[in-house]
C-alpha cells in the first residue's frame, strides 16, 4: 500500500505536494522539518528515481545545507544512511534597530541565537551612525561566535518606521530623521557583500513570535506597544505589508474619548496619543507621580501603584477598542501582546480583552486567544532570522547557489 504524498515546507512557511518535487533546492524543501530521513525514503516519498534522489543529496550534502544523521535499522546487510538539515551550515545576522536601542545576533538557520549583544542608541542619531555601529558590531559577534563572512547567509534588519520592503529604504519615518529614502542595503552591503532584508520591526516581531511560538496559527496579530503603537498582521499564514509597507499602523486610528487629545501626526484622538508609554507616562506625571517614558510606567505598575496599574488597564481599553474593529475585519486566532509596555503583565491585556470580547461579533472571538509575547524582546530578533531564512533557504535560491557552485 502506497503512502500519500509527503508535503514539504515551502519559503513562506505553506506546504507543497512533495510529489512535484524534482529539483535539489525542491527536495531540500522536505527535510526543513529536521526530520531524517533515508534516499529510500525520499524516493518514495517525491517519486523520482534513487539515482535522481542520491545526486540531488550529494549536492545539498556538498553545500553543507544536509548532513549525515546516523543509520536507519535494516532487515538485513548494511543499514542505509540518513540525512537531515544542517541548521549550523551558515549564520545570519539579525539585527533590531529600535527608538532607543539596538540588538545585533548571530543566529544559525534554525533561528538558535549564538551570539547577542544589546546596546543603547538612538535612532535619531542617523543611519550612518546607526548602521556604522551594526556592522562594527555584528563583524565581531561573527569573531566571538568563531564564523567569518563567508558563513554568512544574510542579514536580516528591523527598523522602528516604514519601510519599502522590496528596496528596503525607510519611507517617511516619523522618528527617524535623515532616514527617510536611505539605502540601507548598499550601506551595509559596502562591508557585508551578504543579501540583506529590511522591514517594519514590528512585522518581524509578529514573523517571530509565530515561528517560535505559534507556528499552528496562519492568523495571527502582534500587537507592539511601546513608544508607539503598531501591528504585524498574518493572514492564510502569510505576512501583510500592504501597498505602501504601513499595514499595521494602528496608532494612528482614532479612538472616540480622544477628540481633545492631539497627536504628533498633527490629528486628534489617535490611539498613540492615548494608549502609548509616553502618553501613559504624561497622564501619570500630571497627577504627581515621577513618570516620563513607558519604562516608568512599567516600574510604577510593578511597585503596585494603583494611579499607573489603574492607567495601564485604561490604555488596555483603549486599545481593545481598535482591536475589536481589527477582529471584526480580520478574524485572527490568536493576538499577541507585545513592546516594552505590552509586555508589562496582564492589567494592559485585561484592559484589551475586556473590550475586544465585548464589543468584536460572538463568531470572530470564539476560538480567539489573547496574550502576552512569550518571545519577549526576542521577538524581533528571531523574525529578522526567520526573514533571512526564509529567503536564502527558497528552492529557487538554493537552486541558485548549488549552480554557482558547481
Amino acid at each position: 500500500m502506497t503512502s500519500a504524498p509527503e508535503k514539504a515546507p515551502s519559503r513562506d512557511g505553506s506546504v507543497q505536494d512533495a510529489g512535484s518535487l524534482s529539483r535539489a533546492g525542491d527536495l531540500f524543501q522536505l527535510l526543513r522539518d529536521g526530520r531524517a530521513r533515508t534516499r529510500a525514503e525520499l524516493a518514495i516519498t517525491t517519486g523520482l528515481a534513487r539515482s535522481t534522489v542520491a545526486s540531488r543529496i550529494d549536492a545539498l550534502m556538498n553545500s553543507g545545507l544536509v548532513g549525515p544523521a546516523g543509520e536507519a535499522s535494516s532487515s538485513g546487510g548494511r543499514p542505509p544512511s540518513r540525512f537531515a538539515f544542517n541548521p549550523a551550515a551558515r549564520v545570519v545576522l539579525a539585527v533590531d534597530v529600535g527608538a532607543t536601542h539596538v540588538i545585533v545576533a548571530v543566529t544559525d538557520l534554525g533561528g538558535t541565537v549564538l551570539a547577542e549583544r544589546r546596546l543603547k542608541q538612538q535612532v535619531a542619531d542617523g543611519p550612518d551612525v546607526v548602521l556604522g555601529r551594526v556592522v562594527a558590531e555584528g563583524l565581531e559577534l561573527l569573531g566571538e561566535s568563531g564564523r567569518g563572512i563567508v558563513d554568512l547567509a544574510g542579514i536580516g534588519i528591523g527598523l522602528p518606521g516604514p519601510v519599502e520592503h522590496a528596496t528596503g529604504r525607510p519611507v517617511k519615518p516619523p522618528i527617524m530623521p535623515g532616514w527617510d529614502g536611505f539605502d540601507v542595503v548598499r550601506y551595509v552591503q559596502r562591508s557585508l557583500p551578504v543579501p540583506v532584508l529590511v522591514d517594519n520591526d514590528v512585522n518581524i516581531m509578529a514573523l517571530g513570535e509565530r515561528t517560535a511560538y505559534w507556528p499552528d496559527h496562519d492568523n495571527l496579530l502582534f500587537v507592539k506597544i511601546a513608544t508607539g503603537i503598531g501591528a504585524g498582521i498574518i493572514s492564510s499564514g502569510e505576512l501583510q505589508r500592504g501597498a505602501n509597507g504601513t499595514a499595521g499602523d494602528l496608532g494612528h486610528v482614532r479612538v472616540p474619548r480622544g477628540d481633545d487629545v492631539l497627536c504628533t501626526c498633527g490629528n486628534h484622538g489617535c490611539l498613540e496619543a492615548l494608549a502609548s508609554g509616553m502618553a501613559v507616562a504624561r497622564r501619570l506625571a500630571a497627577n504627581g507621580l515621577e513618570a516620563s517614558s513607558g519604562a516608568d510606567v512599567v516600574r510604577l505598575v510593578a511597585e503596585g501603584n494603583l494611579q499607573a496599574i489603574q492607567a495601564l488597564r485604561q490604555a488596555g481599553r483603549d486599545v481593545g477598542d481598535v482591536l475589536a474593529t481589527v477582529v471584526n475585519l480580520l478574524n485572527p486566532s490568536m493576538i499577541v501582546i507585545g513592546g516594552s509596555v505590552g509586555e508589562a503583565g496582564e492589567h494592559l491585556v485585561a484592559g484589551i480583552r475586556e473590550v475586544v470580547y465585548r464589543r468584536s461579533l460572538p463568531l470572530a472571538t470564539s476560538h480567539l486567544r489573547i496574550g502576552i509575547s512569550m518571545a519577549g524582546d526576542r521577538a524581533a530578533i528571531l523574525g529578522a532570522s526567520q526573514m533571512v531564512t526564509q529567503h536564502v533557504l527558497s528552492p529557487a535560491v538554493i537552486e541558485a547557489t548549488l549552480q554557482a557552485t558547481g
